[in-house]
């Protein structure tokens, strides 16, 4: 047999450390803003986590992805607004907290043209929770994902892990196993804050 390509650059499955459940102080790298399927304003917040033993996570991950298409997994998709028009409360909440973390941050001065520009480089707290999903051989996994944002200050002091999310197809109350071998029955309601 010869030697694949890219075989000494290639991170195997033991390798891979997951990003930890609970809070996290993030830093803001890129703020997008664009539309949803459905047409709402949306914001694309680029994050990676900014403190501690697991800082730069989603960098050093991107970094060590040796596929071609490649992406960067430290997204949080975030809708400017709800079904009537008004403000989304998960968009308020982001906005809010990127304020409270960051002395001198003017609410009243990110609106017009350059919006997303004001984010950048900006702490912001973070709360990762584990969500199903599905992979391309139809068995279900975990990843771990920003499920809601708050100050900085409120993750040092510390927040609870939220419950897991489970897939639609889940939420019938039956019974599973995980990939850590854990089993129960599945009964939750699967909502975000955002």
């Amino acid at each position: 047999m010869y030697k694949p390509n890219l075989f000494d650059d290639t991170q195997g499955y033991d390798e891979f450390e997951a990003l930890e459940l609970g809070g996290h102080i993030c830093k803001i790298l890129k703020v997008e803003e664009t539309k949803s399927r459905s047409g709402k304003d949306m914001i694309n917040i680029y994050i990676d986590i900014a403190e501690g033993r697991q800082k730069d996570y989603y960098l050093k991950s991107f970094q060590s992805d040796n596929r071609e298409n490649k992406k960067y997994k430290g997204i949080v998709y975030q809708v400017v607004t709800d079904n009537n028009g008004n403000t989304n409360k998960g968009f308020k909440t982001f906005v809010d907290a990127v304020a409270k973390s960051n002395p001198g941050f003017n609410k009243d001065a990110i609106w017009g043209d350059n919006f997303s520009s004001h984010f950048k480089n900006k702490l912001i707290g973070g709360v990762f929770g584990r969500e199903q999903y599905k992979n391309q051989n139809g068995e279900l996994k975990w990843s771990t994902k920003c499920v809601k944002f708050r100050d900085v200050e409120t993750i040092r002091k510390g927040v609870e892990v939220p419950e897991d999310k489970y897939l639609e197809i889940q939420k019938q109350s039956q019974s599973f196993s995980s990939q850590d071998g854990f089993e129960g029955v599945i009964d939750s309601d699967g909502d975000l804050p955002f």
